[in-house]
């Protein structure tokens, strides 16, 4: 029997992170909640022994239910009927049994019928759930939502919403996107009035691009305060399917994750309940909710990267031409051996941007019960800054190898795999969507931009720099360099104090930053796992040129030639020849 938990060993290394441990004393309150509840860990190898328990369960579920039925799920797709989205065959079928063995709502308290998890074995989960069905993995991956209501919903709120994930397999969903508001949320204009006379929030307007949109529970962002056109207007409501006020007028159709419906809707007076308090809508929850799901896309994306590099290795494997099987020819071979390089990377660097994303929360779990000590709140803050940074950086690289990585595979196929006969065609069609939701890869150069500027990329580089053992390490002085060379062109950038260039050169900082940390992330790794040493050598090998590529870019280039990028139309550039 197959198991995407089995067959990919990096997970049990990456739950080994002495960090982790840290987290999951804070998270299991010490293990005091052993005394509450019988199925609580009593220590940190009971815990361990549970996330593995349960992780095995979902590799199961992914291997023999969910990657079966993702091909079909294709093919049918959702559909509207009286007013409600009807999920293909395959996805009900596939959801049923992630709540038949209790997986909605693994990361809720255990208060609220949740397994208490941490998020490293809850990102895990999720990035199965990708590799088995990346349009799947969008349906069960909004149970995010539910933490939100946690972190900033009313006691009420969570007594009412929380319990039927679990107990009801509730599904969620979150309505930000509007026809005239996609990156730009500050300016939604679905309106939100209080009625007087029923003592309750009504909203009234459009929402477009909505992912499952017709699920049983939606954080909707909506503008409460009147007269207002910037995010100081706006609050986040939760809206409950079972009140019948929202219309799903058109489904999308779409070039992939065909199997996740993409809804317009339209709210007609439909009763909401207000999210915390009034206009931090956007500045506050819907910016925790969006980091969550970004950290999300990032896990989505090493799946769908690892699903396609799996199927080039098996097509390679039994793919002859010439009288020999093409994984022996080096043009394949190579790509296969970077695919597999590049996914290590990124692994690395999703599970230690989930370990900083982990820490922060379990701290502010342990802040509503208790003052946090002065070295505590200083680890917090620490860990929190470097969350706020990784997070668009785990995103825009994984999505952008993710798509890369499922193009090298779909090559290796040949034509055959631009035909629907091999699932690379699915995965190719699924991917592209990662570099687009939840912020395109050029919104998260942007936000990542602040790690570069700020010098907490770097300063975490020198950390990790400390870290290896072999101070002599043939990678570790190639990394120095880079390093060298990535400080010098963007103290070059800084100095010229010129914004519009700085977010010219975002992405290209920003990626030479990622190259780094993931090299120094794959060195440590081997320290401790020898199967990582192959990777980190052939991983620093390959973007140590892509690195020094756009060093030279940067150092050559003018502010002046800034002008030259803002012709838009041909006439203009014909003109200019001329």
């Amino acid at each position: 029997m197959d198991n995407f938990f089995n067959d990919t060993p990096d997970f049990k290394f990456h739950l080994g992170h002495p960090l982790f441990q840290k987290i999951v004393a804070l998270k299991e309150k010490n293990f005091t909640e052993s005394e509450i509840y019988d199925y609580a860990p009593l220590n940190h190898e009971d815990a361990l022994d549970n996330y593995e328990k349960v992780l095995d369960i979902v590799g199961e579920i992914c291997a023999n239910t969910i990657a079966l039925n993702a091909e079909s799920v294709d093919l049918e797709g959702p559909h509207i009927e009286n007013n409600e989205v009807i999920y293909a065959k395959g996805t009900t079928e596939d959801y049923k049994a992630l709540y038949n063995a209790g997986l909605i709502g693994m990361a809720l308290p255990r208060k609220y019928d949740g397994l208490n998890f941490p998020m490293i074995p809850y990102v895990m989960a999720a990035e199965m759930v990708a590799r088995a069905d990346a349009g799947f993995a969008n349906i069960w991956g909004l149970q995010d939502c539910a933490e939100t209501i946690y972190e900033f919903g009313s006691e009420e709120q969570k007594d009412k919403y929380l319990p039927r994930f679990n107990r009801d397999g509730a599904t969620a969903a979150m309505v930000l996107t509007e026809p005239d508001a996609g990156s730009d949320l500050q300016s939604v204009k679905l309106k939100a009035t209080f009625d007087e006379k029923d003592n309750t929030w009504k909203l009234n307007g459009v929402k477009r691009f909505i992912t499952n949109g017709d699920a049983d529970i939606s954080l909707v962002l909506a503008r409460s305060e009147a007269n207002t056109t910037d995010a100081r207007g706006l609050s986040m409501f939760i809206y409950d399917r079972n009140d019948h006020a929202v219309q799903v007028r058109h489904l999308e159709k779409k070039l992939g994750i065909k199997g996740s419906p993409t809804c317009e809707l339209v709210f007609k007076d439909a009763p909401v309940e207000l999210v915390g308090k009034e206009r931090f809508g956007l500045i506050k929850y819907v910016m925790a909710l969006m980091n969550s799901a970004r950290l999300g896309v990032g896990a989505q994306s090493v799946g769908i990267a690892d699903a396609a590099y799996r199927e080039a290795l098996k097509y390679a494997e039994e793919r002859a031409q010439f009288g020999k099987i093409i994984l022996k020819f080096p043009a394949v071979y190579e790509m296969i051996t970077n695919m597999k390089v590049k996914i290590d990377a990124l692994r690395s660097l999703l599970y230690e941007t989930t370990l900083f994303v982990d820490i922060t929360k379990a701290y502010e779990e342990v802040m509503k019960e208790r003052r946090l000590e002065k070295e505590e709140r200083m680890e917090m803050k620490h860990y929190m800054k470097l969350a706020n940074v990784f997070t668009p950086l785990i995103k825009l690289t994984s999505s952008e190898a993710c798509n890369a990585i499922a193009y090298d595979s779909l090559q290796i196929h040949g034509g055959t795999g631009f035909m629907k006969d091999f699932p690379i065609e699915r995965i190719y069609r699924d991917a592209r969507i990662t570099s687009i939701y939840e912020g395109t890869t050029q919104m998260q150069a942007i936000a990542a931009i602040k790690g570069v500027t700020t010098g907490v990329y770097l300063e975490q580089i020198k950390y990790y720099d400390a870290q290896v053992s072999d101070k002599n390490c043939e990678i570790r002085t190639k990394l120095h360099k880079m390093t060298e060379a990535y400080e010098s062109i963007t103290n070059r950038v800084i100095e010229i104090d010129n914004n519009e260039l700085l977010d010219f050169h975002s992405r290209r900082l920003v990626e030479m930053a990622g190259n780094i940390i993931m090299g120094y992330l794959l060195v440590l790794n081997s320290q401790n796992n020898e199967a990582f040493s192959k990777s980190a050598r052939l991983f620093v090998n390959l973007v140590r040129s892509e690195n020094f590529e756009s060093y030279d870019f940067i150092e050559n280039f003018e502010v002046s030639e800034l002008e030259s990028y803002r012709v838009l139309k041909p006439g203009e550039v014909l003109e200019e020849v001329s």
